[in-house]
């Protein structure tokens, strides 16, 4: 069976997003290394524009509208990250976006949506299906849905991330010998694993994700696709998707990803340290890749170890509750 995407469609992302998005940065901390007696890098997509990765499979996506596309406009769903992504995109290339947000999405969220020009139409998480809320807000108005995690052009925006990193580590002489991705439907695993693995095809990965949101660690360990529990709750607000997408998967399932979970406990001890060790903002879904490394959930003595922060669009109420 064909994947959705390969390391050329990454490449050829690649190629698009350069000089529009930020080439962010692989931060390694002597504090971090000395604490896990291992090194470990952290791709900084908090720096990103719109404040997270999501930026990079929106451009890529948009990029390629035809001109009929772009008059018809485009329309997403999202918590946050993804709304902005599309937002920006959106405004760069001069094409209307609507977004479907759910209620209690961040503040911060919102106002960055609205405030890149974006239409925005909220929806309960709890009792409505937003991809049925998407279906009645486009109509028969011709507007270019485009999903937060499965779609082809998205996950390879994503993998370029993947690119970057084996293009630092390799720099310094280094190979990776595990890393970690925060995990909601998949789109950034899938696209940034595809290219990591041709890279370092011994190394290990592993998705993250909150204690309630297990659903793609145990769709890994059952081997088709499951879903969260109606009703599940996290602060982790980047990462509450309902499962995993047919097309990331399939990839994941592949490369023999594995699973790793942390609790909102841990996820505030990764917003906490992350700003008072590494000087980096994120959110709490954005460092859950970090909080499994600082909980020790695998093993990064005399490992090269990599992780990302992949958002940094946190509330300040949220992050006063971290800091506490």
């Amino acid at each position: 069976m064909g994947y959705a995407i390969s390391v050329s469609d990454i490449r050829q992302a690649a190629a698009r997003l350069e000089g529009t998005a930020v080439r962010t940065p692989l931060i390694e901390s002597p504090l971090l290394n000395e604490r896990v007696g291992g090194r470990v890098f952290v791709k900084a997509e908090n720096l990103q524009h719109a404040g997270a990765f999501k930026f990079r499979g929106a451009y890529n996506r948009l990029s390629q509208f035809s001109e009929a596309e772009k008059k018809a406009g485009v329309l997403a769903f999202s918590s946050g990250n993804h709304a902005q992504g599309i937002a920006l995109a959106a405004k760069i290339l001069g094409i209307k976006a609507t977004i479907v947000m759910p209620e209690d999405a961040p503040t911060l969220k919102v106002e960055g949506t609205r405030n890149y020009g974006a239409e925005v139409v909220f929806y309960n998480r709890y009792t409505e299906v937003r991809e049925d809320v998407a279906a009645h807000v486009a109509g028969d108005s011709g507007v270019i849905l485009v999903p937060p995690y499965n779609d082809s052009q998205i996950m390879a925006g994503q993998g370029t991330i993947g690119l970057e990193i084996a293009h630092d580590l390799k720099a310094l002489g280094l190979s990776a010998d595990q890393v970690l991705l925060n995990c909601g439907g998949g789109g950034l695993a899938s696209g940034a694993f595809t290219a990591l693995y041709d890279a370092f095809p011994q190394m290990q990965g592993y998705v993250v994700e909150p204690d309630d949101f297990d659903d793609v660690k145990r769709s890994l360990e059952i081997g088709e696709i499951q879903d969260v529990d109606f009703g599940a709750r996290s602060i982790c607000d980047a990462l509450l998707t309902p499962s995993a997408g047919s097309l990331t998967f399939p990839i994941l399932k592949g490369l023999g990803i594995k699973g790793l979970t942390v609790s909102d406990d841990e996820a505030r001890t990764g917003v906490e340290y992350a700003l008072n060790t590494l000087k980096q903002v994120g959110e709490p879904g954005g460092v859950v890749s970090l909080a499994a490394i600082l909980a020790g959930k695998i093993d990064s003595k005399d490992k090269v170890s990599v992780c990302i922060i992949s958002g940094g669009n946190i509330d300040p109420m949220m992050m006063k509750e971290c800091l506490a």
